[in-house]
This record gives structure tokens, C-alpha cells and sequence, in this order.
């Protein structure tokens, strides 16, 4: 029963860790990649969908992205969910492909961007102590029904708070090396 308990918890706390570097990936640092735009939301026929799904992505150049859509059509759709995002990259349409120049970063825009990755550490921080403080609140409630014993929910606790500390020091990691990125000239 514990070790259900606790298995979900590091399930949660794993899917918290993916959610941060999925999170973390659109945050751009000085390189093109394309994972930059490929979740970037376009409305295309009345529908949002994902950029990824509407074109192909390439970074031919370390300071260039280039979409080529799969529908001509939708060039414009495409521009302009571009010029919108806060990515702050204007578009070059040539009419069959975008070219998405990536210039370099402002000494005053990677701290920016430094500070906005520490934001999402620390919600991610909270998303897992979160999950650490729901199953302490199950776990308390099988002692109560007298499910486990009191020593048995010590002994949870502990290896509970040891795995929040293991996935609190994961995020950490995570952070340092998205910060070391955008730090990168």
C-alpha cells in the first residue's frame, strides 16, 4: 500500500520533470533550434494548431530557422502567429519558406530570460512538494484507518521527503544547465 503510494508520487514527480524541460525547451538561447516554434499555436481554417503540424522545421544555420509549410496556404496564417508570439523574431517570407533569423542575445536579455527560467524552477518546485503533500495526506489517512502502522508512516515519510529531495535536486540540475545555455555566447 506505501509502496503504491509512493510509486504514484515518483510517477507525478517524473511527469513534473518532464512538463519543466518540455517547459524549458521554447525558451530560446542563442542557437536556432526548432523546438523554439514548433508548439507555437497558429490559427489556420478556425482552428489552433501546432506549427509542427502545418510545416517542416529546419535549422540549416546556427542563427537560422526556415518553416516550409506543407500547404502554401498557410504562409500567412504562420506569419503572423510568428510576428504575435513573444519570441520577438520577425518573419521573412519568400512565399514557399519563412526564414526565422535568430540574432544573438543582449547581455540584458539573457538575464531576463534567466530570470524567467528560475520562475518555472520554482513552479515546478511547488508542483512537486504539492505532489509530496498529497500523498503524506493519503498516507496519514491509511494510518488513521489503520491501514499501516505509526512506525510504517515514519518510515513513508522519510523515504517520501528522500524522493522529493532527489526530483528537488533534478530541477536544479535541469535549471543550471538551460541557465548555462543562455548564457553561452
Amino acid at each position: 500500500m506505501i509502496q503504491d503510494a509512493l510509486r504514484d508520487a515518483e510517477v507525478r514527480m517524473r511527469g513534473a520533470i518532464n512538463a519543466l524541460e518540455e517547459d524549458l525547451t521554447s525558451i530560446r538561447t542563442g542557437r536556432a533550434s526548432p523546438k523554439l516554434v514548433e508548439k507555437l499555436p497558429v490559427e489556420y481554417y478556425g482552428m489552433t494548431t501546432p506549427l509542427q503540424q502545418l510545416a517542416s522545421i529546419a535549422a540549416p544555420e546556427p542563427q537560422l530557422l526556415t518553416i516550409r509549410p506543407f500547404d502554401p496556404k498557410s504562409l500567412g496564417a504562420i506569419e503572423r502567429a510568428i510576428q504575435s508570439s513573444d519570441l520577438g523574431l520577425t518573419p521573412n517570407n519568400d512565399g514557399k519558406l519563412i526564414r526565422l533569423a535568430i540574432p544573438s542575445l543582449t547581455e540584458q536579455r539573457r538575464q531576463e530570460l534567466v530570470r524567467l527560467v528560475q520562475r518555472r524552477l520554482e513552479e515546478a518546485k511547488v508542483a512537486v512538494r504539492n505532489i509530496r503533500r498529497d500523498t503524506l495526506d493519503d498516507m496519514r489517512e491509511m494510518e488513521k484507518e489503520k491501514l499501516i502502522s505509526e512506525d510504517e508512516f515514519f518510515r513513508a515519510k522519510e523515504e517520501l521527503q528522500k524522493l522529493t529531495d532527489r526530483y528537488a535536486d533534478e530541477i536544479d540540475r535541469v535549471g543550471q544547465r538551460k541557465e548555462q545555455e543562455i548564457m553561452e555566447i
